[in-house]
This record gives structure tokens, C-alpha cells and sequence, in this order.
């Protein structure tokens, strides 16, 4: 590495970096540079789906962060996987893809007096990116008739193939396995009035079925190979750090009193570096792109002076900009995770409890997936989902179950060597909030990390509401045969009080955070980022992760991050 200057610095190659790359390099004229503090993504365990389990908590991949004790958590604290490798989440999360509800970016639109966030132009954005598998050739003329025909006005025909795309990069398909259990559980959750069906995605997402998933061809499809590889990597006018961490961001004041981002400081393993932004091609001057996610983004800001001036004079950093949002505003899906036992009893029993619990059985599992590329080695960790209410006098599905045909102590923990499923459900809107905040100076210690989990009577409130409609929907007829008997929190426990405090003791993350970057009117004091995401009295500098969401989205939140990416390539590309 070297000194040198570009057009656009984007700082972290994950899920949003790798769409910008992708998109702003497509312009020769303009030189692009990525940084990413994590290695490339040749490890193996990244590609294969179940690798999850060897990427979080491995510092391989994973910026092995925990949170601080939770109070609503009964005191615990919790891993807080973040990627750190190329692709970023998107190499280590879930593989889920799930857009949300429409009410979530009409919510954004209001909250920051932009229409560009509304569901009919957030949906075009997901749609620029996307390739579908529902819409392949296989599938048949009859999707490319109904298309011609109708074009792609509906909000709510995703199941008819209208509002999903084929041939973008980001690559979505349908699982490649299912369990007894699952559909069991599927057919009892409509028992219980959750209608069944086969697509999240319409704006509308109520409803029990299996998730699709972000692979292909039974191989996890992380950002890094669907925006940078190969498109980005054969550009000359686009290069790539990667094992650099970015220490803070230059700040300078212009001739007429303003303050511009120029460029950043890296760290390179050996030494300090500096990359500028301050090429002007085209008409438009150099801009810096922090992407670094909910947890890093607000630290590099906070480090570099722009952030709450009581916390930046507590660690001696010179304030640049008193921006009090920069940190706030953390929300986060937590999940509580309800384990039942089954019975004993015939193969349809059997769980992935018991089949990997075995030389021979964890040979099985490989055999298939190098013959086939299905069965759990090919499995997200959850595949079962469902979006419900959690009281019937919710106005809408306000969470969200992910089931497994598995159970363990928590994640990491091997898994029991009984026959169990587990039912986790969260809360998709959280009113709770927390706080990311440096606890020194150097760029170096991790920011302490405060989701603030359960702070308040609605978020209690929904825990035990979730608990009780778990207990209901396993009740079901359709379960019957598997003889559930509740293992966590465990059927004894039936007051409001015992199951708040069981559910403290129970839940865990399910690795959304959101939210401490967030965007806003200008009269919201909290607000750091504008509707197009440029920092508040910085020029030249964006945010363009999940932290600029100012309310989490209903349901996974990893593609909805893509879609704040595929707005933010076009604004920069327009000068915006």
C-alpha cells in the first residue's frame, strides 16, 4: 500500500461495500478503492451453508464481539457475530433473503420526508439486483407470458413471479431439503391460523412456509461473489485492501468554514497509511463510503471526532461534529428460542439431533452433500418460517418465528442427544434501544455494545405473548403424533412474571442490529445521516449500512441492506 488518491473510498467489503464496488467501478473513469479489515473469502467453511457454524465465533471470519451484560437478559451477555471477511455478513449470516413488510418503508419515507424509501421504489431497487429462481427458464413460458402481459405493477404478486427479477447478481433459491418435523409444524402453525405460503416477499409476509435462501446450486451466495467476483476484480480502475482496518477518517476545513471527509488513515499490519478522496473527474469531487456496518461504522466515527462531544471528550478525541445520534438508536430482532423434545419412535422422528450424533451418520450428511449438494450440509440454519401476531389486536404480523429441526444449550454448544425442534421467535418491532460506543481511543478495542434487550413493558409484553401462541401452535393436532414435551422455558412456567424472566434466560440474537447511524428530517436532533445518506456537517462522507435504518425492518435484514446500497451507487453516481 502506498498514498494514493481515488474517487471513492468505500471502508468495509460486506454486503453493502461489495454492491457499491460493483456499481461505481462501472464507471472507467473513475478509480475505486475497497477496504476490508477481514482476509478474502477462501476459507471454506464460508461456501458451504452449514459452515455458519465454523465461521462465528472463528476470528477467521468473525470480529468476536459480545455485548455487554444485559440487564433484560437476566445479566447475561451474548456473542455478537459480525463478519469480518469479504462478503462481511453475508459470508457468515443466515442466508436468508426477506425484504420486510411494505409498512416498514412507508414508515422510512415519513421519518425522513423522502419518497425514495417508500415499498413501490424500495422494491424496484431489490428488483435491480436480484435473480430469482422462481423466474428461471426451467420454470416455464407461463411466468414470461403472465409478465408480458402485466408487467410488474402489483405489490403483491410476488407469488405470481411479478415482483421478483431473473439475472441480477444477487442469486435467491429455493431450499434444498426438507424435514417431517417442519411440515408437522407448518401444518399445526395453520391449525393455530396462520394461513400457509410460499412467498415472504409480496410486502405482506404473514404466513407459514419455507424460507428462500440467498445460495446457488447448494453453495452459500455471499456479496463478495455475486458484486466483486468476477466484474470488479478484471477492472483496472478498481482496487482492493483487504487485512487493512480502517483507524479514522480525515477531516478538513474548506476555504469557506466547512468541513469535507478527504480521505482515511488504514492500518496495514505493519504500518499507517492514508488513502484520499480528492480526485474531481467528471464534475464531481471524491467521496468517502462508510460501510462498516452497525457496530463499526459508528466507532470510525466516533474515533475520527464525529459523535456525541461527551463521549469524543471522555477519550480525548477533538471533536469535529457533536452528531449525539451517532451510536443511539441500536435495535436489534431478539429471538427466544422455545426447544421441545419429541417422541422416540420410527425415522419420521428423527431430527438432526440424533442423525449427526454419530461417525457414521455425520458421514452420511457429507456423502450427500458432495453427491448431490442437499441435505443438512445445504441447510440455512433455519427453514422453517412463519409471520404472525402475537395477540389477535395487533394490526399486523409483528413477529416472526424461525424454526429448526435441531436444539442445542446455545449457539456454539453441541447439539442434545435427544430428538428435539426449536421454535425461536422475535419480536420484528423492538422498542427497546441500545447504544454502540467507543471505550478508548484506539481503534484497536471494541466498542462496547448495549442492545438494551427487553428495557421495556411493550417488549415484555410481546415476549410473553410469543411464548404462550409457541405453546398453542405445538398444542395442535398436527404435532400430536411427535408427543412435544417442552424442554426451554419448560411447561411448569406459566405466570406473565416467570415468563419474562425465562424468556431473559432463554433468548439470544439473532444478529440484526440496526439503527446507530440513523437517517432523519432535519429537525430530528437524533438523526446522523440525511434521506441520501450524507453525514450531517461532513461533505463528501456517507453512511450506507444498516445503520442508517432509523426503524429495523420486519423480518432478516441482510437484502433490505443491499436495497439501502442499490440507492445510495445511484445517488453517488448522480452527484446526489
Amino acid at each position: 500500500m502506498s498514498d494514493t488518491t481515488f474517487d471513492y473510498i468505500i471502508i468495509g467489503g460486506g454486503t453493502a461495500g461489495c454492491l457499491l464496488a460493483n456499481r461505481l467501478s462501472a464507471n472507467a473513469s473513475k478509480r475505486v478503492l475497497m477496504i476490508e479489515a477481514g482476509r478474502r473469502d477462501d476459507y471454506h467453511w464460508i461456501h458451504i451453508p452449514v459452515g455458519y457454524l465454523h465461521c462465528i465465533g472463528n476470528p477467521r471470519t468473525d470480529w468476536l464481539y459480545q455485548t455487554e451484560a444485559e440487564p433484560g437478559l437476566n445479566g447475561r451477555t451474548l456473542r455478537y457475530p459480525r463478519g469480518k471477511t469479504l462478503g462481511g455478513s453475508s459470508s457468515i449470516n443466515g442466508m436468508i433473503y426477506m425484504r420486510g413488510q411494505a409498512r416498514d418503508y412507508e414508515r422510512w419515507a415519513e421519518l425522513t420526508g423522502d419518497d425514495a424509501w417508500r415499498w413501490d421504489s424500495a422494491l424496484a431497487s431489490f428488483r435491480m439486483h436480484e435473480d430469482h429462481y422462481k423466474l428461471d427458464a426451467s420454470q416455464g413460458q407461463v411466468n414470461e407470458n403472465f409478465r408480458r402481459l402485466h408487467g410488474h405493477k402489483s405489490q403483491h404478486a410476488g407469488s405470481l413471479g411479478l415482483a421478483q427479477k431473473v439475472g441480477g447478481e444477487w442469486r435467491v433459491e429455493k431450499q434444498r431439503l426438507r424435514w417431517d418435523i417442519l411440515d408437522a409444524f407448518s401444518l399445526a402453525a395453520q391449525q393455530a391460523g396462520i394461513p400457509a405460503t410460499d412467498d415472504f416477499n409480496t410486502g405482506d409476509n404473514e404466513g407459514v412456509g419455507y424460507f428462500e435462501v440467498n445460495q446457488k446450486k447448494g453453495f452459500r451466495w455471499n456479496t463478495a461473489k455475486a458484486f466483486l467476483r468476477p466484474t470488479c476484480f478484471g477492472r483496472p480502475n478498481f482496487e482492493m485492501w483487504t487485512s487493512a482496518q480502517v483507524c479514522g477518517l480525515i477531516i478538513e476545513k474548506q476555504d469557506d468554514g466547512s468541513q469535507r471527509c478527504t480521505g482515511v488513515e488504514v492500518w496495514s499490519g505493519s504500518e499507517r497509511v492514508k488513502a484520499l478522496a480528492t480526485r474531481d473527474s467528471g464534475g464531481l469531487r471524491g467521496e468517502v463510503l462508510l460501510c462498516a456496518g452497525s457496530i463499526g461504522s459508528p466507532q470510525i466515527l466516533q474515533l475520527s471526532g464525529i459523535g456525541p462531544a461527551a463521549l469524543l471528550k471522555q477519550h480525548g478525541i477533538e471533536v469535529k461534529q457533536d452528531l449525539p445520534g451517532v451510536g443511539a438508536n441500536l435495535q436489534d430482532h431478539l429471538q427466544i428460542r422455545s426447544v421441545y423434545k419429541i417422541g422416540t419412535g420410527g425415522k419420521r422422528n428423527v431430527t438432526l439431533n440424533t442423525m449427526a450424533n454419530s461417525l457414521w451418520g455425520k458421514a452420511k450428511i457429507g456423502l450427500e452433500y458432495a453427491w448431490s449438494r442437499t441435505g443438512p450440509m445445504s441447510m440455512a440454519p433455519s427453514q422453517l418460517g412463519a409471520f404472525t401476531r402475537s395477540s389477535p389486536e395487533r394490526p399486523h404480523p409483528n413477529i416472526q418465528y424461525h424454526v429448526q429441526p435441531l436444539s442445542l444449550d446455545a449457539f456454539g454448544e453441541p447439539l442434545h442427544d435427544f430428538n428435539a425442534f426449536t421454535a425461536s421467535v422475535c419480536n420484528l418491532n423492538p422498542t427497546s434501544r441500545g447504544s454502540v460506543n467507543i471505550q478508548s481511543a484506539r481503534f484497536e478495542d471494541a466498542p462496547a455494545i448495549a442492545p438494551n434487550y427487553l428495557s421495556t413493558a411493550e417488549d415484555r409484553r410481546v415476549a410473553v405473548e410469543s411464548l404462550r401462541l409457541t405453546r398453542r401452535i405445538v398444542g395442535q393436532s398436527a404435532l400430536a403424533a411427535y408427543q412435544p414435551q417442552e424442554f426451554r422455558p419448560g411447561a411448569q412456567h406459566q405466570s406473565d412474571d416467570e415468563l419474562t424472566r425465562l424468556a431473559g434466560d432463554i433468548a439470544t440474537t439473532i444478529f440484526h442490529p440496526v439503527g446507530t447511524t440513523k437517517m432523519g428530517k432535519l429537525d430530528d436532533p437524533m438523526a446522523v445521516v440525511d434521506s441520501h445518506l450524507r453525514v450531517r456537517g461532513i461533505s463528501g462522507l456517507r453512511v450506507v449500512d444498516a445503520g442508517v435504518m432509523p426503524l429495523i425492518t420486519s423480518g432478516n435484514t441482510n437484502s433490505p441492506t443491499l436495497m439501502i446500497a442499490e440507492k445510495a451507487a445511484a445517488w453517488i453516481t448522480r452527484g446526489e
